[in-house]
């Protein structure tokens, strides 16, 4: 399968080295089956940062069987935990607060730290979890270390911290360029791909029955995601996200002056597999918003003849969204993460690239991934 082809570029032996008893560089620091505490899980209403966790917990069960993991959650949805149970009831999930000095009272969480021999530091847009490694240093003289974040620009805070690295795996090569600007560089830094590469984790009976129930048969449709230029944190997240009107400003306007220039090339795409192809659409979310933008931006406009051949689909974790790419042509996203969870399962994917949507495309650039990323800046619809 595709994914069990990108480890071999992220520099994992390093990793997988570092954490093997015995094995230099560390046979000093372990005397017994390493423990490691994870940090990730940043949100609940995306797929991608959902799908980070369990993507990292089974590269390191696959390819280090004898550590224990216990994952440091930082979101604390319930039905995400009932997930990571149902698929990881070796991993421990502990749940806390970092306070302003950098410290926890939860005891779960001291008490991982007292056991762990090394804290990393799961995909994500940045160093989300800085807090929680700061806590870790402040209470450890352990190693850590950061797999497949994207490190852009970053600020003194987290450069701090990432100065302190045992290693840096971040998931697209421009983050390395960034870093090295900083003064960071050496060995322990390579380029990982995201961890939703190594998604192995399926809800076969929720997909196979929503499949049936809207006549959706193996391999004759396909799948497409919707986004606007910029999540619309604002409406969903407390505090306006705390963000200032100036940039709330900016978000929309920006959104509303692309969204229709944008979904209109989608909808080329889904017109055309339709009317030569005779098979159904399904337009699916990656986020908790897009579900309220599908049908005034890819099915409303639709010329009749298609429309009764796209279909809707709710919000749904990343297993179930696995067995519906699985059996999908294909994928067709304006998100990162969707084309990487169709591509995990041997889908075919094409990725829109937006150019707000930070510099996370260029993973797939460095993955040799050029015939299946189009910029949107480069794309026009068909006579216009």
């Amino acid at each position: 399968m595709l994914r069990r082809d990108f480890i071999r570029y992220s520099g994992f032996s390093f990793l997988s080295a570092f954490l093997r008893p015995g094995i230099e560089p560390v046979k000093t620091i372990f005397s017994k089956k390493p423990v490691i505490l994870v940090v990730s899980g940043w949100q609940d209403v995306n797929i991608g940062d959902i799908a980070h966790t369990p993507g990292l917990l089974n590269i390191l069960q696959t390819y280090l069987p004898e550590a224990r993991l216990i994952l440091w959650k930082r979101s604390k949805s319930e039905i995400v935990g009932d997930l990571l149970a149902r698929n990881f009831p070796a991993v421990k999930v502990i749940y806390g607060d970092v306070s302003a000095d950098k410290s926890t009272d939860s005891s779960e969480v001291n008490f991982a730290m007292r056991e762990a021999d090394l804290m990393i530091h799961g995909s994500g847009p940045s160093l989300v979890g800085a807090d929680n490694l700061a806590c870790w240093v402040k209470n450890t003289a352990r190693p850590f270390g950061v797999f497949g974040v994207t490190l852009q620009n970053p600020g003194e805070y987290h450069l701090d911290l990432l100065r302190k690295a045992s290693f840096i795996f971040t998931r697209e090569t421009i983050s390395i360029n960034h870093l090295k600007k900083a003064g960071i560089t050496g060995s322990h830094i390579a380029f990982a791909p995201d961890a939703t590469f190594f998604l192995d984790i399926h809800d076969d009976e929720k997909a196979l029955r929503f499949l049936g129930e809207r006549g959706l048969e193996d391999k004759k449709f396909i799948c497409v995601v919707p986004r606007l230029r910029y999540t619309p944190y604002h409406l969903f997240n407390p505090n306006n996200n705390g963000w200032d009107e100036k940039r709330i400003r900016l978000v929309e306007e920006t959104n509303m002056k692309y969204k229709e220039a944008d979904h209109a090339k989608m909808r080329e795409a889904m017109i055309a597999w339709v009317r030569n192809k005779g098979n159904k659409v399904l337009v699916c979310p990656e986020m908790t918003y897009q579900v309220d933008i599908m049908d005034e931006l890819l099915i409303d406009p639709l010329p009749a003849d298609v429309k009764p051949f796209v279909l809707k689909r709710g919000y749904c974790l990343p297993d179930e969204a696995a067995s519906v790419y699985r059996r999908a042509h294909s994928v067709i996203s304006f998100e990162c993460h969707s084309p990487i969870i169709a591509a995990a399962n041997s889908t075919p994917m094409i990725y829109l690239r937006q150019p707000e949507d930070t510099i996370k495309g260029q993973m797939y650039y460095d993955l040799g991934f050029d015939d299946w990323i189009f910029d949107l800046r480069s794309m026009t619809v068909r006579g216009a």
